[in-house]
């Protein structure tokens, strides 16, 4: 899940692409301006069929749909590609798994945010991971995304070419996230780095995949050498995901549960309620955080 948190629109400057003393939402394509519409595919909105300032210009946090006293209804339940709310000023996107998948959604989501007029964009993406050496259940706000070689970078292929991209986080916002998850009792956290891969089993170095051609010996030495490189955690979208956002001005943060120790195991054995409990941890900081961006409370 991806939370946006942009504030509301403000008054521009003659540069229409310039809010005073704003940050706005860079879109770095110059062939945006000269389309006569833009169609969001995979969100079923665009910007002839839907007014994108009147519906999103107001977004700023992500709050837990459950808490939202409005009845949310899922903006894009014209497609089965994504899910999206909206209450009040926070919008909540589901992403799917991967790097495909989920930047193909923030393609279309950053555009949205470029269309809506919005600025001061925080995103968060929320999720699960497996651990390395910290036990199940830590909540890991990462401070840079690496690779498989423990490299702070994302690289593209585009056409023949392989483009390589910075994954590096905001740090103010990962200190706020962590002060944020100190109020929180029982609530383990650290930050650290987190290593995206390209797929779940081999990439990440499991045994119990359809196809395995290492030794366990030689995945605990991968392990082992991704803690000694700072890595906490393991997912799949966190280095398209900080590459893209600080390529188009947007404040990211990546928060994570991890639900086992990879040197340990490699299937998830807990019991349900247990998982159930470790997924809504992530949700729980962001809603404080949330909670204390809006002055809500105490």
């Amino acid at each position: 899940m991806a939370s946006v948190l942009p504030a509301s629109k403000r008054s521009m400057s003659s540069d229409r692409n310039t809010y005073v003393g704003k940050r706005f939402v860079h879109v770095k394509n110059p062939y945006l301006d000269s389309m006569d519409e833009d169609i969001l595919y995979h969100l079923d909105l665009g910007t002839k069929t839907h007014n994108l300032p009147a519906m999103f210009g107001d977004v700023k946090k992500e709050l837990r749909l459950e808490e939202a006293e409005e009845d949310i209804k899922d903006i894009c339940a014209g497609t089965d590609r994504y899910c999206m709310y909206k209450t009040g000023p926070v919008l909540a996107i589901s992403h799917g798994m991967g790097i495909p998948s989920i930047s193909i959604m923030l393609h279309e989501l950053i555009k949205l945010l470029h269309h809506a007029r919005c600025c001061d964009v925080t995103i968060i993406r929320i999720g699960t991971s497996g651990g390395i050496g910290i036990a199940p259940g830590t909540v890991v706000i990462t401070d840079i995304a690496v690779d498989s070689f423990f490299k702070p970078r994302f690289e593209q292929v585009i056409l023949d070419n392989i483009v390589t991209r910075s994954t590096e986080l905001d740090k103010e916002l990962s200190e706020e996230l962590f002060n944020c998850s100190k109020e929180i009792p029982n609530f383990p956290t650290l930050i650290g780095h987190t290593m995206c891969t390209y797929d779940f089993y081999e990439g990440q170095g499991r045994l119990d995949g359809a196809l395995c051609s290492f030794s366990r010996e030689k995945k605990l030495d991968y392990l082992k050498r991704a803690y000694e490189a700072g890595v906490r955690n393991i997912e799949m979208e966190s280095t398209v995901f900080a590459a893209m956002c600080g390529l188009c001005g947007l404040k990211a943060a990546v928060v994570c549960v991890t639900l086992l120790d990879r040197l340990d195991y490699d299937q998830i054995n807990l019991p349900h309620d247990v998982l159930v409990e470790y997924q809504q941890r992530p949700q729980l900081l962001i809603s404080n955080f949330i909670r204390r961006r809006l002055g809500l409370c105490d």
